[in-house]
């Protein structure tokens, strides 16, 4: 519930009077001492009804700049409060949902001064370094809290639907300056830890399974960041805690620009091109996300029409047109590496399972297939694929890397570099159950390369 605290002059109280009857709405007139010659209103809504309940008011005659507080109300004992609440629902119906107002303050409590944003960014990036080169699924989690991205990143979405263009312009700063403070902490940590020893040189950071997690775009990443957006859309939208949401956004967010800037230190080109690709892929969907979210939940922007309308060719225009050009650029390019990449994985996937089902291959077990991002031109350098799968026998499969490879080649048309990964089991069968039980590999654990 909100409570309005609204100033009624004298000669509008009465149609200010009427079109609350109208309404249904329950409202209390106290003289107030002031330098005008008025009431003051204490109307108490639902969440939702704030927009149109005011907007009425204006219809009546009140000026929209007069005297107007809107509160929350923890308790509200009011005769008709559950026909208010089915007729205002606070959730998705309708075109109703929490007033523009009351978002916009909700998505700006959101962001931090900018001092303590870039601090909780550089932090939050120390934390995901730290989790990754420990393999500490933990870790991560914990950088995801300290997060401070749910604002900056929300807001932009927030700004679309309610018309505020310099809502949308300061979240699209505040997003890129977060990003590159946050890969820079991410660098700065990985080389302190790497030149004063305490993480060797000769890591193969590639190998390490959280990095490995966040190298390339996938339809899973994708589908987070769809997530994301959405619950935090609908976080703003209602009473939810947006907290939870922001955690998620953050998920999206902190550890691919993390995975950046351990490549960078490790001189691996390929991880940071596609942890890149994944964090613009996040960005971009989670604030497309947001905004869809939001315009079915009822809220209908007027940005385009008000910005045709008012168009004035100036500084603050020509900042506002370069920001819209670049966001488009970006979704444009970011779509298609994305759909370029979730393309040849769907390929990879589907070969590996062919090959896999076939009776050559029937002792052997999948249990991964990860690709290598190499960009958008089919003439870069061969992509790698690294299959892990398990086998229970001594058959060494000299020539699975060379097929697989050679299939997905002819299936890609493009060049493609196979590394295959054997884990060794032992297995003990008897008449009654059969058990597979993982030991320590009697030789270490198999490998094999195949390129062209």
């Amino acid at each position: 519930m909100r409570l309005i605290q609204i100033f009624i002059p004298n000669d509008s109280r009465v149609a200010v009077r009427k079109r609350l009857e109208e309404m249904g709405v329950e409202y209390l007139f106290t003289n107030e001492d002031s330098h005008r010659e008025g009431v003051v209103a204490y109307v108490p809504v639902p969440s939702g009804a704030v927009d149109r309940v005011l907007d009425r008011l204006y219809d009546a005659g009140l000026d929209e700049d007069t005297y107007t507080v809107v509160t929350d109300a923890a308790r509200a004992n009011i005769p008709n409060v559950d026909e208010l609440t089915e007729q205002y629902v606070e959730m998705p119906k309708g075109n109703l949902g929490t007033s523009h107002t009351e978002i916009r303050e909700r998505a700006e409590e959101l962001k931090p001064a900018t001092p303590t944003y870039i601090a909780f960014a550089v932090a939050s990036a120390i934390v995901a370094v730290g989790g990754l080169l420990l393999d500490s699924a933990i870790a991560i989690v914990g950088a995801m809290v300290i997060a401070p991205f749910a604002g900056s990143t929300l807001s932009a979405s927030v700004g679309a639907v309610i018309s505020d263009r310099e809502m949308v312009v300061d979240s699209a700063t505040s997003q890129i300056l977060g990003l590159v403070v946050a890969y820079v902490g991410a660098v700065v940590m990985t080389l302190f830890l790497r030149e004063t020893g305490f993480v060797p040189p000769e890591l193969a950071v590639t190998r390490i399974g959280q990095v490995s997690a966040f190298l390339t775009p996938s339809l899973l990443t994708l589908v987070i960041a769809i997530t994301a957006g959405f619950a935090g859309a609908l976080a703003l939208a209602t009473d939810l805690p947006v907290s939870i949401a922001g955690v998620a956004v953050a998920a999206a967010i902190v550890p691919a620009a993390a995975v950046a800037g351990v490549g960078t230190v490790w001189g691996l080109p390929v991880v940071v091109l596609g942890a890149l690709v994944l964090l613009l892929m996040n960005i971009v969907f989670i604030n497309l996300a947001a905004y869809v979210a939001l315009v079915s939940l009822g809220y209908r922007s007027s940005l385009i029409r008000s910005v045709r309308e008012n168009a004035r060719i100036s500084l603050r225009s020509g900042a506002y047109a370069v920001i819209v050009v670049l966001f488009l650029v970006v979704v444009v390019v970011t779509s298609m590496a994305t759909f370029q990449h979730l393309t040849f994985e769907q390929d990879a996937n589907q070969e590996v399972q062919s090959i896999l089902s076939e009776s050559d291959y029937s002792s052997l077990e999948l249990v991964s297939v990860k690709t290598e991002y190499n960009g958008l031109s089919p003439t870069d350098n061969g992509v790698s694929v690294t299959v892990t799968v398990s086998r229970t026998t001594d058959a060494e499969y000299e020539l699975f890397a060379d097929e697989l490879r050679a299939r997905l080649g002819a299936s890609t048309s493009r060049p493609v570099t196979v590394n295959v990964r054997f884990l060794d089991y032992q297995q003990s069968e008897s008449l009654e159950t059969v058990q597979r039980v993982p030991t320590a590999p009697s030789r270490p654990v198999a490998s094999t390369i195949s390129t062209i």
